[in-house]
């Protein structure tokens, strides 16, 4: 009998250096490592080391379309890279961006998930039957087939996206922080779909806890875009947490804690046995650990008051909203996609005019969920400059926000992470707003900058102005908000303290959601305190 063939990795990378164009320095590099077939694979890394370009890198995106230089060998299914074009490796790989934006074409909801198919040449009278199937996959309700792509909120477009790669049928994916704008319980079922068992998937996240139980295996690039750890999930995060941490890599809260806390939390076990051992006299230390220092509350600086929200053009889709935003305060605004929370923000900040009631206040500004809808200038530098501030000041600036290595750079060149710094910089160090609403603004961002973003929160807040927060990150929510915002089925369903919505796991559930990966510090505390 003939000996079976050995069935070829899915991808390889062999000293793969990467370096875009104009840039000093190699983005990634060298690495080396493989993705088999049938493995699941998680890419870690911190903002800016290289972990999208590698990804654009296994069909040629990089440097085909994306300007730079490869050095060393990339194989897909056996074969170089280079054998094909990007657009010929469709068939084979399928790619999920962190911004829908880079994938979806503009056209109806069955159309975008049509697309692949098509190219493919896939028979016409199988493709309904493929489009149907894909978007019950993805949670889509099928009355959405004609809607257009430009009414859809980030996460449903996000999750059309979702449908079109599973259309597209290609055996093996690549995903670049594909559940960064869906809520907990759609995150949940994209993992489910791209990290099934089975399937041959690569993907990059920042958060990975939600999703360790469906990874194979680690591999973590440091700074420098080299492989600093790689292993089983739960053997990285116990062997290698400090280094990871000290990488700006975000880790699964019980091994943050653990730490933090080394004496009181054990990584080895489940966060909720962990807790059984931690003596009642630690609560402090342990509220202090997942809950911010309370800042009191000052005059009220806007209101909505009765508030119909519509976006520009649209129906309304917020009825009878009354709410206010005082100095001195975070709050939390979430909801499902598709909940209005980004058109309301755009009437908590005074940038659209509710239909019926009104607003009255301060003015307001609000960080997109697109970064680039901030730039104008030429580099990063001239952004911050024109913010107008004395030398020492901008010098604090690049520094506070980690952009001075890439201060010369166009901003659009910027990874997503870095773009997304540079944007927040822009509202939350100019002096021109009491109110600020920032939508989705952990989206991209390693667990350094993450954490300097909410001290910023938490720093602005002391200094008098009222901040709105919108994600669907509720660790982040529970550690930076005091109060928290619920909205679904077009009205706000709770307004009250965040962490007693935290706890609040049947309310989250009907709205989409899920309890933050702190809900047993909160009930433990609950109970002990």
């Amino acid at each position: 009998m003939t000996p079976a063939r050995p069935v070829p990795d899915a991808l390889v990378y062999d000293r793969v250096s990467l370096r875009h164009d104009g840039a000093a320095a190699d983005a990634v590099g060298p690495v080396s490592l493989a993705l088999r077939e049938g493995e699941r694979v998680l890419l870690l890394g911190p903002s800016g080391a290289g972990k999208s370009t590698l990804l654009l890198a296994a069909t040629g995106l990089f440097p085909r379309s994306i300007p730079g230089a490869c050095t060393g060998g990339i194989v897909l299914r056996g074969h170089p890279v280079t054998s094909r074009t990007p657009a010929e490796w469709a068939d084979t790989c399928g790619f999920l961006f962190q911004d829908a934006a880079q994938t979806l074409a503009g056209f109806t909801v069955r159309d975008e998930i049509s697309f692949g198919p098509e190219n493919r040449c896939i028979a016409a009278a199988r493709i309904p039957d493929l489009v149907a199937e894909a978007m019950r996959q993805a949670g889509i309700p099928q009355i959405w087939a004609d809607r257009r792509i430009s009414t859809l909120s980030g996460g449903e477009r996000q999750s059309v996206a979702l449908a079109a790669l599973l259309a597209q049928g290609a055996p093996i994916t690549l995903a670049d922080e594909p559940a960064a704008s869906l809520a907990p319980k759609a995150a949940r079922r994209m993992a489910d779909l791209l990290l099934a068992p089975g399937r041959t998937t690569m993907v990059v996240e920042h958060r990975p806890g939600p999703i360790l139980d469906h990874i194979d295996r680690c591999v973590a690039l440091g700074r420098d875009g080299r492989v600093l750890a790689e292993g089983a999930p739960h053997e990285v995060m116990a062997r290698d947490g400090a280094a990871l941490a000290e990488a700006g890599i975000a880790l699964p809260l019980a091994t943050r804690i653990h730490l933090d806390l080394p004496d009181l939390i054990d990584p080895r076990l489940p966060l909720r046995d962990a807790l059984l051992r931690v003596p009642p006299a630690q609560a402090r230390r342990l509220h202090d650990a997942v809950l911010p220092a309370p800042i009191p509350a000052g005059e009220i600086l806007t209101t909505l008051d009765g508030a119909d929200c519509a976006p520009a053009f649209g129906p309304v889709v917020l009825r009878d909203v009354s709410l206010t935003l005082r100095a001195g305060e975070v709050v939390a605004i979430l909801g499902p996609n598709g909940a209005g929370k980004s058109t309301l923000a755009a009437c908590l900040a005074g940038l659209l005019p509710p239909r019926a009631g009104r607003r009255t206040g301060a003015p307001g500004a609000v960080a997109f969920q697109n970064p680039e809808a901030h730039f104008s200038q030429e580099s990063v530098r001239a952004e911050i400059a024109g913010l107008c501030h004395a030398p020492g000041r901008v010098a604090q600036i690049f520094d506070r926000w980690t952009l001075g290595e890439v201060a010369h750079q166009h901003p659009f060149t910027l990874s997503q992470g870095q773009k997304r710094r540079l944007s927040l910089a822009l509202l939350a160090e100019a002096d021109r707003w009491p109110v600020l609403i920032l939508d989705e603004p952990t989206a991209g961002l390693d667990r350094a900058a993450e954490t300097v973003l909410g001290r910023r929160i938490r720093a602005l807040a002391r200094e008098g102005r009222a901040l709105a927060v919108i994600t669907h990150d509720m660790d982040f929510a529970l550690s930076v908000a005091d109060r928290a915002v619920l909205v679904h089925r077009g009205a706000v369903q709770f307004d009250g303290p965040c962490p007693a919505l935290m706890r609040d796991a049947a309310r989250l559930s009907l709205a989409g959601l899920e309890p933050p990966e702190a809900a047993p510090v909160l009930n433990w505390l609950a109970a002990t305190c």
